[in-house]
């Protein structure tokens, strides 16, 4: 194996390691002490830790392109009006999903999507294989985003969580910010 691949194979067991904490949050059933809006982060972030373990797996994943990009987008719109709504009420987390939901669907939508391509380390390219510098410029400001999201949501892990599943939640947090962050850099150079 090469550099790369054991690089994504990595990234790929890491990141369907969340599933398991993710699912463990949801089977709890405890959202009726919490509210829908945390019970749709939690199912948020299951959809965006498989979406991240399809991109990033070697072998690819059984969902073409055209798929996740309607996923992602409607996961995107619903949590953007989630959070247009609820703006004043402090839903700052429907926000961040609708910005990861995004990213992931700009990265779907530019990776390319050979067998022997796939990757998060390869330059994403546009239209007709030429770099875009729009792109690198939108990838690299997402990707600083994540890396201070993923850095505040590591500082609030450390300190301790004092509500059921924050520490889950701010640990998957960490480590999806760390990877977004990764594969959208690898996308802006």
């Amino acid at each position: 194996m090469s550099g790369p691949i054991v690089v994504a194979w990595t990234l790929t067991a890491v990141f369907a390691a969340l599933v398991l904490p993710c699912v463990l949050r949801l089977v709890r059933l405890d959202y009726g002490r919490q509210g829908a809006a945390v019970r749709n982060g939690d199912l948020a972030e299951l959809l965006l830790v498989v979406a991240m373990v399809a991109m990033l797996s070697p072998v690819g994943g059984p969902i073409p392109a055209a798929g996740w990009q309607a996923v992602l987008a409607l996961t995107a719109g619903w949590f953007a009006v989630s959070w247009w709504k609820g703006r004043r009420s402090g839903h700052a987390s429907c926000g961040h999903h609708a910005v990861s939901a995004t990213a992931m669907l700009f990265m779907v939508t530019f990776m390319p999507h050979s067998e022997v391509t796939h990757g998060p380390w390869l330059v994403m390219s546009g239209p007709g294989g030429t770099s875009a510098l729009w792109l690198s410029l939108i990838f690299g400001a997402v990707a600083a985003y994540f890396a201070a999201d993923a850095v505040r949501a590591g500082v609030l892990a450390a300190r301790g969580a004092e509500e059921s599943g924050q520490m889950s939640r701010r640990v998957c947090r960490v480590i999806m910010g760390l990877g977004m962050g990764y594969m959208l850099l690898g996308a802006a150079v």
